[in-house]
């Protein structure tokens, strides 16, 4: 990439671009954030959601605080509850303040059950308690709750946000940004990829091959996570954001899989669907019992969302900040109904399988391949998106218009 106009703002100027942890962030303000966020709070009552594998006696007067652990429940505690009371919905306009706890789901988008408890440990009722009472919902979780929060979020008229995975580095980068510029940067990038009739994305392996996927998308409007759940519309934003993403409705070819245990594999796709899995390094184990789950319910292969990150942000080792980096790219398994698609967790043979899972392709997530070139083909208009983890000369010049 050549050097870039140096009017541009600090954090596309090349040197942050590769180097973005050295990138200046703001002091992590929560009130700004929700400002920024929800504009208009006033009158707005909220409350914060958490997740524990026993909540009752954990949420009751605040034991979790007291134990060890519990790492992200503690930091919505120290960083959103305790900020709210100390000033933060006064100054806003708002009321409520209060945390209820959920049963953990153990997978991705899960639906929640409808129990869940307040700090005293009473037991309370998600459709008959929370949702109906809440104007802002934060959910604060160990797994996302995206989904089944946007599906209850159009039913009863609430509007909120998904911070699963929340760290310190996500608090002082991913969640200190100004989402009025992620969202004009987010909305340049998806103008410039919008209505693309396909993707092909080309890995690079170490061992020489090159293997291509080719996502079928039919001229849709791209879409977008950009941090704004402004107006009274019912809506979940997902934070941190930043990415342009699409919901395939055609895929084939192959791209490699690095599972959470470091092996390597070769995935196959055929009509929209991974269909096997083979071994490149590592566990032959991790291979078959993937395989023998794509067997059980072919459903937890289907690829229900293709997404581009649009943010300079430091690495933060939690896959929600990391996806929306600038330079990167994801593909997502499984249900799709909270992006506009066709997947529904109904289709699903179990509802455990019901998940929708991230792919993420970075430098720091896979080192063992690299995406050497991502290509969109729309109508007669052919550009490259992507170039070695790096945003291409024409994603940089969309940042660049005005």
């Amino acid at each position: 990439m050549s050097a870039i106009c140096p009017t541009l703002p600090d954090y596309l100027h090349e040197e942050i671009l590769l180097h973005p942890e050295n990138r200046n962030f703001p002091t992590f303000d929560l009130r700004r954030l929700l400002d920024t966020v929800f504009t208009p709070t006033t009158g707005c009552k909220i409350c914060i959601l958490v997740d524990f594998a026993d909540p009752q006696p954990m949420m009751q007067e605040f034991r979790f605080l007291k134990e060890e652990g519990f790492p992200i429940q503690k930091r919505a505690y120290q960083h959103f509850f305790q900020g709210m009371q100390n000033g933060v919905m006064a100054n806003l306009g708002m009321h409520g303040g209060e945390m209820f706890a959920y049963r953990m789901t153990y997978g991705s988008n899960l639906d929640l059950a409808d129990e869940v408890w307040d700090a005293r440990g009473k037991q309370l009722s998600f459709d008959h308690d929370i949702y109906p009472n809440y104007d802002l919902i934060l959910c604060i979780s160990t797994y996302s709750a995206t989904a089944p929060l946007t599906a209850k979020a159009k039913q009863f008229g609430f509007r909120g946000a998904t911070l699963h995975g929340v760290n310190d580095m996500i608090l002082s980068s991913g969640l200190a940004v100004d989402y009025h510029e992620v969202s004009r940067d987010a909305e340049k990038i998806r103008l410039a990829m919008t209505c693309a009739d396909s993707i092909e994305i080309d890995f690079a392996l170490e061992d020489g091959r090159v293997l291509t996927a080719w996502l079928g998308l039919g001229g849709q409007e791209s879409q977008k996570s950009h941090g704004l759940c402004n107006g009274l519309t019912p809506d979940i934003a997902n934070l941190p954001a930043g990415e342009v993403y699409f919901v395939p409705c055609d895929a084939r070819g192959q791209f490699p899989m690095k599972y959470e245990d470091g092996t390597l594999g070769v995935l196959d796709v055929e009509n929209r669907c991974i269909v096997r899995s083979t071994l490149i390094a590592g566990n032959q184990a991790t291979i078959d019992a993937h395989n023998a789950r794509l067997i059980d319910d072919p459903m937890t292969g289907t690829l229900g969302e293709l997404g581009f990150g649009t943010q300079v942000l430091p690495v933060s080792g939690a896959d929600i900040q990391d996806e929306k980096v600038l330079g990167t790219c994801h593909l997502a398994t499984g249900r799709d109904d909270h992006l506009g698609g066709d997947i529904m967790p109904s289709m699903f043979k179990k509802h455990e399988n019901s998940t929708h899972d991230d792919i993420l392709f970075a430098p720091h997530k896979t080192p063992n391949f690299n995406i050497s070139e991502v290509r969109m083909k729309r109508g007669d208009q052919e550009e490259i998106i992507i170039e070695n983890f790096r945003p291409s000369r024409y994603i940089m010049d969309a940042l660049t218009a005005f």
